[in-house]
């Protein structure tokens, strides 16, 4: 059995499947992290990206993943769902299993969940409110829905509760929607779905998929396409509402990216267009703002994006799909205040990502996770269609976006060298020796030379060490 990096104590066991990874038993006292997996992580810096990756030794399978749900509180990232490439096919992964990823040692953990679980779904849309994860809508078995799951992240029980309408009428089924989270609400827009006759009342918020014609199903006269509505769930009440917004609406849209700053909610993307556009609405007044950026050059147009609050005032897009069909790996800072897109050079353009997540980390980081690096099938790049792709991701990009602390760069500093500080650690309190142990444990994990290409940290300049003889 492999030992525990931060004390040296047994691990657990794992027992592979051909599908998933359980643990058969554990032996180790380093609760809650007690199955411990690392895996490659690359860091960047705010002025050139830099490389730094885990051990590939005993890495798992079943973290590759897109499509799936992620959200980041302290220094946990939660990893939900998704779907996978298993045996020549993509499949949806279980609803009740959770990855728990340690941003300070670079660990994994996988934990079991219960209570009602969600079906296996595809295209949902999570979001994080007050230590709770809310799921809401995807694609099951039977196509979208538009039911709600909620599960608390911070009892470490990890139980599943399906939520009904106590008031008011939940949105129509969709997927490949989005969500603000403000205040002690859930703000959802756009997505992609069906509706009934009846319910198209306004085609300047529906805009029907020509592909698709009208069906007749269980339910006759069933139109499927694009939205550009605004509906609020509140969990307390579990009250849905759908407030009458004002302004100049974006166009109905799907497979776009969503981020909150204070009480503006904005998207971008998700159009057949050449350059990205970008909105804003007031969750206060509901007054809906497009915006107009103030200088060129622009981002292409995209879809299956992130964009990501990276300070007060901007925003982080990464990635996604072009027009074309090419899967991308460029940035781009968004100033709120300005109006103004600029690109942000990196070292991360041979890692191209799409359908992957990103979180707001602390110190100014932006944690991206998993997606896809390539595109096997294209034939429209709002409405996705594609072949299984074998090229599912596992690791961890962190984007550092604003300079940091000088106690973070001193727990750094000592994380790396702290062999050599050794006697001087020891007479530390508890609490920063922790600390120093998680940064010297993800420091550790690295890929062997003949494993990888290593990117120097200081000189941000990419070597391939060769195979030691």
């Amino acid at each position: 059995m492999p030992a525990c990096v931060l004390c040296e104590c047994v691990l657990c066991e794992w027992k592979i499947g051909t599908k998933r990874m359980t643990p058969e038993i554990s032996l180790s006292s380093c609760a809650p992290w007690t199955c411990l997996i690392p895996v490659p992580v690359l860091r960047a810096d705010s002025d050139g990206f830099s490389h730094h990756p885990g051990n590939h030794t005993g890495r798992m399978a079943g973290l590759a993943r897109s499509d799936h749900v992620a959200v980041l509180t302290r220094s946990t990232l939660y990893v939900w769902g998704g779907c996978q490439y298993v045996d020549g096919e993509e499949l949806t992964l279980p609803s009740d299993e959770i990855w728990l990823y340690d941003m300070e040692s670079g660990l994994w953990a996988h934990r079991g969940m219960g209570g009602e679980v969600p079906p296996h779904l595809s295209q949902t849309c999570g979001s994080f409110l007050q230590g709770m994860l809310y799921v809401f809508g995807g694609c099951d078995g039977r196509g979208p829905t538009n039911q709600m799951y909620c599960v608390d992240l911070q009892d470490e029980k990890y139980t599943w509760r399906k939520m009904g309408a106590r008031a008011g009428a939940p949105p129509s089924p969709r997927d490949r929607h989005s969500c603000w989270a403000y205040t002690d609400r859930l703000i959802y827009f756009g997505g992609y779905g069906c509706k009934t006759a009846s319910e198209v009342n306004d085609f300047k918020s529906f805009t029907v998929d020509e592909a698709s014609w009208p069906t007749a199903g269980d339910v006759l006269f069933r139109f499927w396409g694009w939205n550009n509505e605004v509906h609020v769930f509140e969990p307390d009440s579990a009250t849905w509402t759908e407030p009458r917004t004002q302004g100049q609406p974006p166009e109905p849209r799907s497979s776009h990216a969503s981020a909150c700053l204070d009480s503006r909610g904005y998207i971008c993307g998700g159009l057949e267009r050449q350059t990205i556009d970008i909105h804003c609405l007031d969750l206060v007044t509901w007054t809906w703002t497009h915006i107009d950026p103030v200088s060129v050059p622009l981002p292409m147009g995209r879809s299956l994006h992130t964009l990501t609050p990276s300070s007060p005032s901007t925003l982080f897009l990464f990635g996604g799909l072009s027009t074309s069909g090419q899967v991308l790996s460029d940035g781009w800072e968004f100033d709120t205040v300005k109006g103004d897109w600029r690109q942000r050079q990196h070292l991360h353009t041979d890692k191209p990502r799409l359908w992957h997540s990103a979180a707001q980390g602390k110190d100014g980081e932006v944690v991206v996770f998993g997606g896809s690096r390539d595109y096997v099938l294209v034939t429209d790049s709002v409405m996705v269609l594609r072949s299984p792709s074998q090229s599912h991701c596992d690791d961890v990009l962190v984007f550092q976006t604003q300079p940091y602390s000088l106690s973070r760069l001193c727990e750094d500093c000592l994380g790396k060298h702290v062999c050599a500080l050794e006697e001087q650690v020891s007479n530390l309190p508890a609490r920063i020796q922790l600390t120093l142990q998680k940064r010297m444990t993800y420091f550790r994990t690295r890929v062997k030379p003949e494993q990888s290409s290593v990117i120097d940290m200081n000189l941000g300049q990419k070597e391939t060490k060769k195979p030691t003889p």
